[in-house]
Parts: C-alpha cells; structure tokens; sequence
C-alpha cells in the first residue's frame, strides 16, 4: 500500500445533527494526517431534525466535503449504497454519522490494510450501548454468524475502511440495515481478504437508534430471512462475481 493513499471518508446521517458536524471535523484532521488526496462525503438520509443545515454550513468551510441529501429515506442500506458509488479514491472509509465510533481511529485500521488484505473491519472492545441493545445485539450476532457462516468475529462493527476495486466485483441490493450482512458475505464469498482491528465504541449522546424498535427488529427479521435465502441457498450473486471477474480480467 502506498505510504500516503487517496482515502474517501463518509458518513450515513439521519436526524444527526448534534453529531455530524463533530465527524465531520475529525475525520478531516485526521485524512490530513494521513494523505494529501481525500474527499468527505455525507449522505443524508431523510432527516427531520437539523441536519441538512449543519452540513450545508459545513459545506461552505471545507471544499472537500460533498454532500448529498435526500428529503425522502433512503434506507440504511441506500445510504450506504450511494456513499460507495460516489467515492472516487482508491480507499473508502465508513462509518456512521451518530459518533458512537471515533473517527480518528481511522488511524488504526491503515496498517493492517497490507499488500494481502483487502477490507479493514473493527470489531467493538466495548459496545457502549444500554444492556437490552447489548443483549439483543448478542443474540444477533450469533444468529447471523450461524446462518451465514461469518468469519468475523464483528460482522454488525460499522467502522471499515475497503478497498474501492472490490465494487468492481461484488454489487450491493439492500436498502436497509442488512446491507451490512450482504456486504460481508458477499466479499466473504468472493474469496477478499479481511483483517480485524479492536476499535472503541461509545453511549449515543445525541438522537435515538433507528434500528432498536420493535416494528424494525420485525422488519429486520424479515429481509434477513429474504436474505439468507438469496445469499445461501440462491447463490445467484456468484454467477454475478463469476462474471464480473471475467469481464476485469479480459
């Protein structure tokens, strides 16, 4: 890897106004720590607090910030999608815009990525979550590492830095938070190569969970049921990875 790489940041937001603009900042401080070529981009997400101000304020102070906002959600995983078109660098580095991880610990995950590796993952040392979302959290976890034959030891840790070029080889279909599991899987089973980094994780001081409702975790159930069978007994995405491979290497 190249001492200095082009890094794109960005950040999902939804209803994260009183912790964007704090990401924002410290992702900035830190890329120029590491690169003098990198971009910033925020996709917002539906929001009906104040964000879309705060990013527009930021916008007008940092000329490498873009922003994206759509009034009408997009979803988690349509965030996530649009965030991963956009990048432009050679590497993208995620996470999501509540500040229950520190970006600068984007600095741990750089020299993992060596020549070999291909996605940076972090794992949680302590989820700084209530004990019912630590507890649910656990179980599922466990669940999916079962259903989809996960390796990692923190497959739900939204704090990854990959390498753009796997996008020409896997694509991505979910619109809500088991983009997350399909991500995964799908670089899993195209044979990429993950390490782990332990990285922190803090209480949310700002909004609630988007995912923690019941009417979500039953939703979540049901796309992840969807999902298994699509991934697992469908495996319709490796003829997709077959190909596109092909197509690279002609």
């Amino acid at each position: 890897m190249a001492d200095r790489p082009s890094i794109t940041a960005f950040f999902p937001a939804c209803n994260d106004a009183g912790t964007i603009g704090s990401m924002v900042v410290s992702v900035i401080g830190t890329l120029e720590e590491l690169t003098d070529d990198y971009e910033v981009i925020v996709v917002e997400n539906g929001s009906t607090d104040y964000t879309v101000e705060v990013l527009e304020s930021l916008a007008g102070h940092y000329e490498r910030l873009r922003v994206f906002t759509h009034r009408q959600a997009l979803g988690y995983g349509g965030a996530l999608r649009v965030g991963f078109a956009s990048a432009t660098k050679d590497l993208i580095f995620y996470t999501d815009g509540d500040a229950q991880y520190d970006p600068r610990e984007l600095k741990l995950l750089i020299p993992a990525l060596t020549d070999e590796i291909d996605i940076v993952n972090g794992w949680k040392i302590d989820r700084g979550d209530p004990l019912h979302r630590k507890v649910i959290g656990r179980i599922y976890h466990h669940l999916v590492k079962l259903l989809f034959s996960f390796k990692l030891r923190d497959v739900d840790c939204d704090f990854r830095l990959i390498r753009r070029e796997v996008f020409e080889v896997i694509d991505l279909e979910s619109d809500s938070g088991t983009i997350c599991l399909e991500l995964v899987k799908k670089l899993q089973d195209a044979k990429f190569h993950f390490a782990e980094v332990p990285v922190h994780h803090y209480h949310r001081t700002y909004g609630q969970s988007q995912f923690f409702n019941f009417p979500r975790l039953w939703r979540t159930g049901v796309q992840l049921i969807q999902l298994w069978w699509k991934l697992v007994v469908r495996r319709e995405h490796m003829r997709r990875i077959a190909r596109r491979r092909g197509s690279l290497s002609k």
